[in-house]
C-alpha cells in the first residue's frame, strides 16, 4: 500500500485543529520544531509523536517502580510516580480541551513532567542533591531534561528523544520557576492538573492507609465546601472516601475552568505567542485558591512529616546515601553505560544520573549487594 504523503497529512493536522483548537492555543504548524529536522508523520501530528516517544521510554516505564509519596512497604493502594503521571495527564486533557488548547502537546509534557524524579520521592532528592551539592547539585525536573536529550537512546546515532521545542521548554519551565516569563497556557494547564492531582489523591491515599483520621479533615474549607456539595456525612465509609477525593477534584476543576475561562474571554482573538507576551496566567479563583493552600499546608503537617512516612524515609535515605559513596569510591563498579557517562560528566554526576534512574526496588537491591554484601570490584551490575 502506498504510504501517505507527509505533506497530505500536515494538511489534515492543521486543518483539524483550526477546527478543534482556539487561536490562543499552540498549534503544530507554529511549533519550532526539532534539534534534528524530520519528515512529518503520515499521520501523528508532532506533539502526539512526543508523546508516543516519551511513553514508550525506558524512564517512563520505571516510574511504576518509584514512589510517589508513601512506599511499597505500606501497602498495594496507594499511587506510585506512574499512576499520579497518568491522573494528572487526564486532568490536563480535560481542562485542555475544555479551553481548546493543544490536548496533544498537553498529554505529552503531562507524562514527561515527573520522569526525573529518583527513588524514594522527594527524600530520594534531597539525598542526591545534598551528594552532589559540590558537583552541580540535583533537580528531578533536570534531570528529566538530561533523560531525553542525553541518556535515552532510540534508534537514532544521535542521544536523547528529539522532542519538539514546545515540548522541552515545559519541562524547562518546571526546571527553573524563578523565570518570570509567562509561559504557554498548555505548559500552565499542566502545572495546574498536577497540583490538583496530588492534593486530593494524597487526602485518599492518606486515609486508605490510616495516616489521617476523618475527624482531622473537619475544619479545613475546602473539605467543608465539598461536603456542602456532596452528603459526605450522609453515607458509608467505604463509600465516602472516593466521593470526597472526586469532589475534590471537580471542586477544583470547575472552579480553574470558569476563573481561567474568564481570563480567555478578552484575548480570543490573540495567538498563543501573543497571549504569553500579554502575561495571560491561568488560575483558580482566589477564594479557592485560598482553601487549596490551606489544605497544602494540613497535608504537609500531617501527612508528609507523618512519624511512619519519617521513619521510611529517614531509613532509605541512608541506603541511597551508602550506596551512592560506595559508587563513587568504586566507579568501576558502574555498568557500561553510567561510566561512558563519567567520561563526560565526571565520575560523581554520572552516580548520581546512574541512582536517579533506578526504581526503589533495585536500588535496594543494589544497595544490599554493593554495601551490605560487599560484592567485589569490577563486576557489571546493569
Amino acid at each position: 500500500m502506498q504510504q501517505a504523503d507527509p505533506s497530505d497529512s500536515k494538511a489534515n493536522w492543521n486543518q483539524r485543529e483550526s477546527v478543534l483548537l482556539a487561536r490562543y492555543a499552540m498549534h503544530s504548524c507554529d511549533s519550532q520544531g526539532r534539534e534534528h529536522p524530520e519528515h512529518g508523520h503520515p499521520y501523528r501530528g508532532p506533539f502526539q509523536r512526543d508523546r508516543d516517544r516519551i511513553l514508550h521510554s525506558s524512564a517512563f516505564r520505571r516510574l511504576s517502580g518509584k514512589m510517589q509519596v508513601f512506599t511499597g512497604d505500606m501497602g498495594d493502594y496507594h499511587r506510585t510516580r506512574l499512576t499520579h503521571t497518568h491522573e494528572v495527564a487526564s486532568l490536563a486533557r480535560t481542562i485542555g480541551r475544555t479551553l481548546r488548547l493543544n490536548e496533544d502537546l498537553i498529554e505529552a509534557m503531562a507524562l514527561l513532567h515527573d520522569i526525573g524524579h529518583p527513588p524514594f520521592g522527594h527524600c530520594g532528592e534531597d539525598v542526591l542533591s545534598d551528594c552532589l551539592k559540590h558537583h552541580g547539585g540535583f533537580s528531578h525536573n533536570q534531570f528529566a531534561m538530561d533523560l531525553v536529550t542525553k541518556i535515552e537512546q532510540r534508534y537514532t546515532d544521535y542521544p536523547g528523544l528529539n522532542l519538539t521545542h514546545e515540548v522541552l521548554s515545559g519541562q524547562q519551565f518546571r526546571s527553573d520557576k524563578r523565570n518570570s516569563e509567562t509561559q504557554m497556557l498548555e505548559i500552565q494547564v499542566v502545572d495546574a492538573a498536577d497540583s490538583i492531582a496530588y492534593d486530593s489523591h494524597d487526602v485518599d491515599d492518606a486515609l486508605k492507609l490510616g495516616l489521617l483520621e476523618w475527624r482531622q479533615l473537619d475544619g479545613l474549607e475546602l473539605v467543608e465546601r465539598a461536603k456542602r456539595s456532596v452528603p459526605l456525612d450522609s453515607i458509608e465509609e467505604s463509600l465516602r472516601r472516593p466521593l470526597l477525593v472526586h469532589t475534590l477534584l471537580d471542586l477544583q476543576m470547575g472552579d480553574f475552568l470558569r476563573h481561567s475561562s474568564q481570563l480567555l474571554e478578552p484575548v480570543a482573538g490573540l495567538t498563543s505567542q501573543e497571549v504569553c507576551r500579554a502575561c495571560i496566567k491561568l488560575q483558580m479563583s482566589p477564594g479557592i485558591e485560598q482553601e487549596k493552600r490551606q489544605l497544602e499546608r494540613f497535608l504537609f503537617e500531617n501527612v508528609y512529616r507523618h512519624e511512619r512516612l519519617v521513619e521510611v524515609r529517614d531509613k532509605a535515605a541512608m541506603r541511597l546515601r551508602q550506596l551512592y559513596k560506595s559508587l563513587a569510591d568504586h566507579p568501576e563498579r558502574l555498568p557500561e553505560r553510567a561510566r561512558h557517562w563519567a567520561r563526560s560528566w565526571g565520575n560523581e554526576r554520572a552516580v548520581g544520573a546512574y541512582l536517579a534512574g533506578m526504581t526503589d526496588r533495585f536500588c535496594d537491591e543494589q544497595y544490599l549487594l554493593l554495601v551490605e554484601m560487599g560484592r567485589p570490584c569490577g563486576v557489571d551490575w546493569s
